[in-house]
């Protein structure tokens, strides 16, 4: 009888994404970040149960990243998604986001950011992996979220890559 083997990295990357949850719940009571707080949000658009606008997903093929800041409307969370309304050119774009379809998290203000890996990737014998929610294939993991920040200096210190977890040396290769 072969036993099954405790998924450490699944655990992991429930536990970071609970943390983002906890984030944008506390978020959502306040109705507005405190001090110089903003969060960056990157999810895969093509991810069963996210909702958002043909013009955001035709803009917005396969991932997106948003800035949640000032100006947002209308936050909810629950045990599996979030809903905000943001603004975009002037017009105001209801998004529904599943945790399972971030890829990444940012706190800027404090240094912080979490990447996290879809548990949809599926192995093929061929090709490596698949990700039915983005189409890639290869071995490759999806690209890490951008964030148009400013480039270090005095004023703007680099980040403190201690607070940034990566799960790749958790993962079986």
């Amino acid at each position: 009888m072969n036993e099954p083997d405790i998924d450490y990295p699944a655990l992991i990357d429930h536990a970071m994404r609970m943390v983002v949850k906890t984030a944008i719940t506390q978020i959502a009571a306040l109705t507005y970040l405190p001090g110089e707080h903003h969060f960056f949000i990157s999810f895969m658009t093509q991810h069963p149960g996210v909702e958002l606008s043909p013009a955001l997903r035709a803009r917005y093929p396969e991932e997106m990243t948003v800035v949640i800041q000032h100006q947002f409307w209308d936050l909810e969370v629950t045990d599996t998604q979030f809903s905000i309304t943001l603004s975009f050119n002037n017009i105001p774009e209801k998004l529904v986001v599943p945790f399972v379809a971030m890829t990444a998290f940012a706190d800027p203000s404090i240094k912080f950011g979490l990447q996290f890996h879809s548990r949809d990737w599926e192995e093929d014998s061929d090709e490596g992996v698949h990700c039915p929610a983005t189409g890639r294939t290869g071995r490759e993991m999806p690209p890490e979220a951008s964030f148009d920040e400013e480039p270090p200096s005095q004023a703007n210190p680099p980040a403190n890559d201690s607070k940034v977890l990566s799960m790749d040396a958790f993962r079986k290769k």
